[in-house]
């Protein structure tokens, strides 16, 4: 089923996009075109292929808590607009109640 310039204002109008007649009909051979690749790729022997949640299959992967060199407390506060005892000041975002 090809993609209509109708059906490109419609769902222009349903995303609150304002197309004018001729972007319609410019946009529906492009969206036809995407819509035939998708529906190509949904074509690939599902059976044939393992389904899988990341492209490498890696479970709880850890690295070792090593100290470095980081920053004092001081020289951490030192570019801080707002510090009060020690640390940074922020603006409430919470009420008291």
């Amino acid at each position: 089923m090809a993609v209509t310039p109708e059906d490109v204002a419609r769902l222009a109008g349903l995303a609150r996009i304002q197309l004018s007649p001729d972007e319609c009909a410019e946009l529906a051979p492009e969206i036809d075109v995407i819509l035939e690749s998708m529906a190509a790729v949904g074509e690939v022997a599902r059976s044939e292929v393992v389904l899988t949640t990341h492209a490498v299959e890696r479970t709880n992967v850890f690295r070792d808590d090593v100290v470095r060199p980081s920053l004092t407390q001081a020289q951490a506060l030192s570019a801080a607009p707002a510090v009060e005892d020690g640390r940074f000041r922020v603006p409430a975002i919470l009420s008291e109640d």
